[in-house]
């Protein structure tokens, strides 16, 4: 492999976008961090910019007619950020229109390196990097496309640009895995790994543990950042393709099965469950940081979750309109279940238990660092009494993923995951007409009204925030605070957070333990040290903490950090941490706090802290989220209840409740005569 690094259009005018998804600090993070592994590898560089002149008007014709002036030779918007400026004898190409290879510099670049394979990072992927990629792959080159240090601001159009490209002229990686190829070492990790690891099965097809020919991922221990779990290879095509045939095959007889013997299975499921607590939550805590009583609480969820299905399993679902039409539910048929990590068993289960009740089969995609939870519930399945093929395992990636919801024996996608994730799945879903389920995360704010109890408050919110590292997508992620409180909450906040329990998972009192590996670690300090500049001041109440230099040192720990920033449209604000960030912003009166509460993409829990009864339906009126508590924080909800997000964290029916017949069933009618 002979390869060059294109660096193409990361410009301030472009990366200046509010519409850019992943956010430009995250999208610079990463494409540094390419960089330098690059440049310390001997990779050369080559820096292609969009260069407009102003005297011979070079600009596309769609530019003129909108009037746009962007890159302008000259100007700070023609120039990339410092971290990625060009350094040395890096070469600089200028283009004028979408293809890094447009205006021919590149060609004669290439020819001169004399290399064989193109590393992709930049903007925009779904038109100049799109561009530029086929041009490439036209010349006969092999391209790795740099996913995490590629961004859009058509976010759906990038998705789709990434199957298609995928399937055709690049291989998506993330950065970290381009490195590692470009070292010939298809380790995901740079922690050291044993030569004998415990090795998961890649898939678990009709009850039988497969393995792929794929590169293995391997899983760190998040509490010891030196000690390899196990290893997983990835599944590849064939394998997701045998596993959905399976439960294409399997679906007919577990329809026509009778229903006792379904919901048999699911309480024999949830009995098992409730056995084997304590050793479920240890493994989570062993595997993800998460602190063991939170564990053993999402044990006790799932089985909720169970029983829940298993209540409403007596309801109708047929029902007659006059006497010659009937209205009926039938099942969906099998189901793609693409599930997260942070909750890793009750998640799943959430999803399992009604699509057996009603007599769909499934396909299931954990997240990869849950993979090996993913296993212990297929063995309580099989305890359980569920048929092989009724639910299979497939273990990889995104491209695991997307393969899975593109499979022609999937008839509906249920899906966890962040906004990027539920871009993929909208993209393949609306193409072959799928049922889609999409719960994408959310970027949650509690309003702290004057008239609180704001002790309690500070509380509540605290533990909602930084409860196993704000790794829930119910966490308090922001809290606005009326002004005239403002001083005194957040002192009782500071205090609070100091009260929470930082430590080792396994550790019975813990409330906060690590993040799930240590780039999420590094990714949570880029995120704070951006913050800064706009930021009133940044709080981190374990500062004095005897254990700090000790976790910091061992594992993935990260402390509960408070960042007080008012702007709205900074990256802290705006964006979904996923870590122990808390950001606090001041409220000048009831509009200005509905505005910052609402100001966000996302729209799954929202929060109010107040007890005036007139204030707490003005906020139920008001606020733009599918989950709201009243003098609670956002984190958590029932098992009963719909579980809805609404703008960018929902798509399609809601999970649990209601929503669980809406998705797994659709409707018939019938008319006779």
């Amino acid at each position: 492999m002979k390869p060059v690094l294109l660096l193409i259009d990361l410009q301030n005018d472009f990366l200046g976008s509010c519409l850019l998804e992943p956010a430009a600090g995250a999208l610079v993070d990463r494409a540094a961090a390419l960089l330098a592994g690059c440049r310390v590898r001997g990779v050369p560089v080559v820096h292609v910019r969009t260069t407009v002149h102003r005297g011979a008007d070079n600009r596309m014709p769609h530019w003129k007619r909108s009037g746009t002036w962007s890159c302008v030779a000259g100007t700070e918007g023609h120039a990339p950020p410092v971290r990625l400026r060009s350094v040395g004898s890096e070469l600089v190409v200028h283009k004028s229109f979408f293809s890094a290879f447009s205006d021919g510099e590149l060609d004669t670049a290439l020819q001169s390196l004399g290399v064989d394979t193109i590393i992709v990072a930049g903007v925009h992927l779904h038109g100049c990097v799109r561009a530029s990629v086929l041009d490439a792959y036209q010349r006969g080159f092999t391209v790795f496309a740099a996913e995490d240090a590629l961004a859009s601001d058509d976010p759906l159009h990038a998705a789709i640009t990434q199957r298609y490209l995928a399937a055709r002229a690049a291989r998506f990686l993330p950065v970290e895995a381009v490195l590692s190829a470009l070292d010939d070492d298809r380790r995901e990790c740079c922690a050291p790994v044993a030569a004998a690891i415990p090795e998961l099965p890649s898939a678990i097809i009709d009850g039988m543990a497969l393995s792929g020919a794929a590169g293995d991922m391997v899983h760190v221990s998040p509490r010891h950042s030196r000690e390899t779990l196990w290893k997983v290879p990835l599944c590849e095509a064939p394998l997701v393709a045998r596993a959905a045939a399976a439960a294409q095959a399997a679906w007919p007889g577990w329809r026509t099965s009778p229903a006792h013997y379904r919901t048999g299975i699911l309480e024999r499921l949830a009995d098992l469950l409730r056995a084997a607590a304590e050793d479920l939550a240890r493994q989570m805590a062993i595997e993800i940081g998460k602190p063991l009583a939170q564990a053993r609480a999402e044990v006790f969820r799932a089985v909720a979750l169970i029983e829940s299905v298993l209540d409403h399993a007596g309801e109708p679902l047929e029902r007659r309109y006059g006497p010659v039409t009937v209205a009926l539910r039938r099942p969906i048929g099998v189901v793609g279940m693409i599930t997260p990590w942070n909750n890793p068993l009750a998640i799943p289960v959430g999803k399992l238990a009604p699509a057996l009740r009603y007599g769909n089969t499934a396909v299931w995609k954990p997240a990869p660092h849950g993979s090996s939870l993913a296993v212990s519930v297929m063995g309580l399945l099989r305890s359980a009494g569920c048929p092989a093929g009724v639910v299979n395992l497939v273990c990889g990636d995104r491209s695991t993923a997307s393969t899975l919801m593109a499979d022609r024996n999937i008839d509906a996608v249920t899906i966890t995951g962040g906004l990027q994730a539920g871009y993929s799945a909208q993209d393949i879903c609306a193409r072959r007409h799928l049922p889609l389920q999409a719960e994408l995360g959310g970027n949650n704010a509690a309003i702290v009204w004057a008239d609180c109890d704001l002790e309690d408050a500070a509380a509540q919110i605290a533990e909602a925030a930084f409860g196993f590292a704000g790794q829930r997508c119910t966490a308090n992620r922001r809290v606005i605070v009326d002004n005239r409180c403002y001083g005194r909450f957040l002192a009782d906040l500071e205090s609070a957070v100091g009260r929470l329990a930082w430590d080792d998972p396994l550790l019975p009192t813990t409330q906060v333990g690590p993040l799930i590996s240590s780039a999420a670690c590094s990714r949570t300090a880029a995120i704070v040290e951006r913050a800064a500049a706009r930021a009133r001041m940044i709080v981190v109440p374990h500062t004095a903490d005897p254990r700090r230099a000790e976790l910091l040192e061992q594992g993935a720990y990260f402390p509960p950090t408070i960042v007080c920033c008012d702007d709205p449209d900074a990256e802290v604000v705006q964006q979904e941490t996923f870590g122990p960030v808390l950001v606090v912003q001041g409220a000048a009166d009831w509009e200005e706090a509905m505005q910052r509460c609402n100001g966000v993409r996302q729209g799954l829990a929202a929060a109010l802290f107040s007890p005036s009864q007139a204030r707490q339906s003005q906020f139920m009126d008001q606020a733009r989220a599918g989950i709201l508590k009243i003098n609670r924080g956002t984190a958590d909800a029932g098992a009963d209840a719909p579980f809805v997000g609404w703008k960018a964290s929902g798509i399609g029916p809601p999970e649990h409740g209601q929503g669980d017949r809406e998705f797994y069933t659709r409707a018939q009618t019938v008319y006779a005569r």
